[in-house]
């Protein structure tokens, strides 16, 4: 809920404090009222200026005329014009008395609370007993008397003192009401008022004039002022087509943060008011199978997907509640605003309702596409006090989601890997990614020998980072602080060039290397788009490599994390040429699914199980069976983790084709690996012999 709704009920901040200034201010504007009537009296003016004048004041606060301002929460009000200019001719008594009319129909037409009309009322009236001070007692008593020469200094300064007193009495009752710097508040008030407050009073004297050439002139101002809140209404159209996603319709990510912040300070004056305190849910939704519509059917079916989409969701939470807002954040990305919830199961319970909007196919031009939708729920204030902070907690949720394969997930702090120092340390990563070649970023390699013949027909590269505060980074903290951010986009794309780079030099000029196929790990983000596989094409292309020479290892948790998307993407690759390897083979939840379903050429046991082989039964009949599993469906098999001779010897008697650990080699820089390469091959060389 926004201010200008919150200001026509009672406050529950600082009840007292308010409605005791509100009170002190009637009260002063009535004592003063009173002592001007007494003075100067209420003479029955024969002069048809002033009627003229009154007539208009109280016809310009009507809404044909009532000028919104910046958020059309702070109207201006015309009559101010008339009754300034009453001021000037007749003096502060019927000009206050013409006000408070003018008042009573704004009152009524805007349906202000009494509390509120009363105030805006006793603001005008002290405004106005203000400005009388510093104008001239002569020459008045009608329109036929101009003032002119050192007068008019002084009605350009009574109109400086009205509006100086006025923005005081508004600001001060704002900043009671909600809260915030009294300074700061004035000043946007004085800085939103001056254009359109300055030129009403500043126009009562020329209405003055005009009234002495011909009274009939006078109402000709209505003209002006119904122009000026025509354009302000065109000016307020644009405005608020400037909150909205001009594709669906919906709110955009300005209006979000607009609707939440309302919501939130609502949320939070309810709570001091001694109200139930409420929760408040910000959902963040991202299509599982939007872009390979896009690349299937075109961008105009998927703009059309979008658009029912919006309708959807948005006929699910008018359904839930009238107070629930739909918007799109831009791509496949929509956001939802629930308040008034009243906690977490309830959050996840609307989130799940207005879900159900996606069960159903969408059917555009009579094919039923399967829309689904991975779900990020961010609750206030458990998972944070503003936009900015429940948009990446739900963030943060809508990923969590993913990686396990489901599509809803609440934030918990344990799916967050952005913790300060992990922060500070992807902000590095991010600098030296940025910097160039010589920022401590480097690959070793691995190699991976084939166990029926001792030759080193590949290896695997692997990311270590030389920090220059902390010294070496662990890789797989490494990993976990980027894999979740768009970080992990720019490491990847680095180790793909630096990769394809030294399979061309080795290409080049190593004989021992020029073989050898490199195995490159990629995360859950490089799969969701296309980008890795036209990265990578573009590269094999421009350094003419051979596909063949390139692997890229993935895990089951990336398929989990969103099916379509990555099956897709792997289609490209092994289209491409590019071989690809299972990692981590027996850690997942669905392994022999994704044997059925993925291109893979070769799945790589997990170290996990091969570390027991020589001195577990049971891990050595695991490993067995995922070897015969393996070769049965026709696919290469790497055993990670071999450091003795024993378990070498184990994995050649039950078949395994590859491995790799220290008992063979450790990871070493490219230099490294190629001396160790020509020793190698010298030793078999001399063995042969």
């Amino acid at each position: 809920m926004e201010q200008s709704a919150l200001r026509n009920v009672a406050p529950p901040r600082h009840r007292h404090r308010f409605f005791a200034y509100v009170a002190v201010v009637i009260g002063v504007a009535a004592v003063l009222l009173v002592l001007s009537l007494a003075r100067e009296g209420l003479p029955a003016h024969t002069d048809p200026a002033f009627w003229v004048f009154a007539g208009l004041a109280v016809v310009a606060d009507t809404p044909p005329f009532v000028q919104g301002g910046r958020e059309e929460s702070e109207p201006t009000f015309p009559s101010v014009c008339f009754t300034f200019a009453i001021l000037i001719a007749y003096g502060c008594a019927p000009a206050v008395v013409v006000q408070l009319a003018a008042v009573v129909v704004a009152a009524v037409w805007q349906k202000h609370a009494l509390w509120r009309a009363a105030f805006n009322a006793a603001q005008y009236m002290l405004s106005f007993l203000a400005a009388a001070l510093l104008l001239p007692d002569e020459p008045r008593g009608g329109a036929h008397e101009l003032l002119g020469g050192v007068a008019v200094l002084w009605v350009l300064a009574g109109a400086g003192v009205w509006f100086v007193v006025n923005n005081l009495l508004v600001s001060t009752a704002v900043w009671l009401r909600f809260g915030g710097g009294w300074r700061a508040g004035l000043w946007r008030a004085v800085v939103a008022d001056a254009l359109p407050t300055g030129a009403l009073l500043l126009s009562a004297p020329g209405l003055v004039a005009a009234a002495h050439v011909d009274v009939w002139l006078v109402p000709l101002a209505l003209v002006s002022l119904f122009a000026v809140r025509r354009m302000t209404k065109l000016a307020a159209q644009h405005v608020r087509a400037g909150h909205l996603d001009p594709l669906t319709g919906l709110a955009n990510r300005k209006a979000l943060e607009r609707a939440v912040a309302g919501a939130l300070h609502e949320h939070a004056e309810r709570a001091e008011g001694g109200a139930a305190e409420r929760r408040l849910a910000l959902l963040l939704l991202d299509l599982d199978a939007f872009k390979q519509v896009n690349d299937a059917l075109g961008h105009r079916v998927g703009d059309r997907l979008l658009v029912e989409v919006g309708e959807r969701l948005t006929a699910a939470a008018a359904a839930s509640g009238d107070d629930i807002l739909v918007g799109r954040l831009g791509g496949d990305e929509f956001a939802v605003v629930i308040p008034h919830l009243r906690d977490t199961a309830d959050a996840r319970r609307c989130a799940a309702e207005i879900m159900s909007a996606l069960a159903e196919p969408v059917l555009l031009d009579g094919l039923p596409i399967d829309v689904g939708a991975s779900v990020g729920v961010a609750v206030y204030p458990e998972h944070g006090t503003d936009f900015a902070e429940l948009m990446r907690h739900a963030d943060v949720a809508m990923y969590d989601a993913k990686g396990r394969g489901d599509n809803l997930a609440v934030y918990a702090p344990e799916s967050d890997h952005n913790s300060p120092e992990r922060l500070s340390l992807l902000a590095d990563l991010r600098r030296a990614l940025e910097s160039g070649p010589d920022s401590g970023i480097e690959l070793y390699y691995q190699p991976q020998v084939a166990l029926a013949t001792g030759a080193v027909v590949g290896v695997e590269a692997l990311l270590r980072w030389r920090h220059p505060d902390r010294g070496p980074i662990d890789p797989e903290e490494l990993i976990r602080v980027a894999e979740h951010s768009s970080v992990m986009r720019l490491l990847t794309l680095r180790i793909v060039d630096e990769v394809i780079g030294q399979l061309a030099a080795w290409r080049n000029t190593t004989p021992a290397a020029e073989s050898v196929r490199v195995a490159v790990n990629v995360s859950v983000r490089d799969l969701h788009t296309g980008e890795i596989a036209d990265r990578i094409a573009a590269r094999l292309h421009q350094m003419s490599v051979d596909p063949s020479r390139l692997e890229l290892e993935i895990t089951e948790s990336a398929l989990m994390a969103d099916p379509r998307r990555v099956l897709a993407t792997l289609a490209r690759l092994e289209k491409l040429g590019v071989a690809i390897a299972l990692d981590d083979f027996g850690t997942g939840y669905s392994s022999m699914l994704h044997l059925r379903r993925l291109p893979l050429a070769e799945v790589k046991i997990d170290r996990s199980f091969v570390l027991g082989v020589a001195t577990d039964p049971d891990d050595a009949a695991i490993v067995r069976s995922m070897i015969d599993l393996a070769r049965a469906l026709g696919l290469r098999v790497v055993a990670e983790g071999v450091e003795d001779e024993r378990t070498w010897r184990m994995l050649v008697e039950a078949g395994c084709d590859l491995a790799q650990g220290w008992y063979f080699a450790r990871p070493m820089p490219p230099t490294q690996l190629l001396d160790w390469l020509s020793k190698r091959n010298r030793s078999t060389v001399a063995h042969s012999g």
